[in-house]
């Protein structure tokens, strides 16, 4: 719809968690080096902790690629050979499991389906989890670690969490055969306050809590996905207009690409080349999640908004 007005080649702002728009602010280098910190150590689950909107699914991705990268990622996470005095790479096998809302025999399935173990159709839970098992010794023998992230951990149910607990207890004598990354939201940490699952939360070795932007990052965060998009023009969005997004948004990076989207649509559609703070809190007013008590908008403004949003829509196709 702007593309061409403001020189773009893809939109700068969409909700997709595309790795190539990930933006290294303190709060995700953070999280991205202790996963990587707490992949190298081999043993318990890691817990990532996040509100809505702050990147939890973009961050897993982005670990997940930075795993699997061969060089980059053997910087961070190679082992040291104190005999040979020399790194050698770990190999990773990784299973991503967007939905963890299965019941047990359901994510014993779906892990199976992550590393490719042939299974009957009608097979039984002991001799599923005995292939699984198997499959991850041969895994060990040829030098690799398994490694399961579970987004969106805080809807799995306690019997889930309790079977892979147990899938971690195996090993052999020199280290785990399995290693889980747990994402979800603050309530997370409520389901795992669940007497039911006291040992796997004395199993959490490392953990961090996801933050959105600060103020100085998000002018950063503004010009690296517009540069990721193909911008190559001056800072597009007013001081003043940065200022606004980040106090109606709070640095979440959800909201600010929202925000961000609506308010490009408007500059586009009175010709403007920036984002004013007008435009901020015209987009702000349309968009229900961002923070109440920064916006002075009346009702006449958010309906100027959806009207001028829809024209842009009708006539923009």
């Amino acid at each position: 719809m702007y593309l061409r007005h403001f020189g773009l080649r893809e939109p700068p702002f969409s909700l997709t968690p595309d790795t190539s728009f990930f933006f290294a602010c303190s709060s995700y280098q953070e999280g991205l080096n202790t996963l990587l910190v707490a992949a190298r150590n081999g043993e318990g689950f890691i817990k990532i902790t996040g509100e809505v909107g702050n990147g939890k699914t973009l961050l897993c991705r982005k670990f997940l690629a930075t795993l699997n990268q061969g060089r980059q990622a053997t910087t961070l996470i190679g082992t040291q050979d104190e005999d040979a005095d020399v790194k050698s790479e770990t190999r990773f096998v990784t299973a991503y499991l967007p939905n963890p809302y299965l019941e047990p025999r359901s994510l014993l399935l779906a892990l199976a389906d992550e590393f490719r173990v042939e299974l009957d159709s009608d097979i039984d839970q002991h001799h599923l989890l005995k292939e699984l098992t198997r499959a991850m010794l041969n895994f060990a023998r040829e030098g690799k670690r398994v490694l399961v992230c579970l987004d969106e951990a805080q809807a799995m149910p306690l019997e889930s969490l309790e079977v892979l607990r147990l899938l971690t207890n195996l090993e052999t004598e020199k280290r785990k055969l399995m290693q889980v990354v747990l994402f979800g939201q603050p309530e997370l940490n409520e389901r795992l306050r669940h007497n039911s699952i006291r040992q796997l939360r004395q199993r959490i070795s490392f953990q961090y809590e996801l933050k959105g932007l600060l103020r100085d990052e998000l002018e950063r965060y503004l010009r690296h996905r517009m540069a990721v998009a193909g911008y190559s023009g001056d800072t597009l969005f007013s001081k003043a207009a940065v200022g606004k997004l980040h106090r109606i948004t709070g640095g979440t990076p959800r909201l600010v690409n929202i925000v961000a989207h609506k308010a490009l649509m408007l500059a586009f559609a009175e010709g403007r080349q920036q984002v004013t703070f007008k435009h901020i809190g015209i987009a702000a007013a349309d968009t229900p999640e961002v923070r109440r008590d920064w916006l002075l908008w009346t009702v006449f403004g958010a309906a100027a908004a959806l009207a001028a949003i829809m024209a842009i829509w009708v006539y923009g196709r």
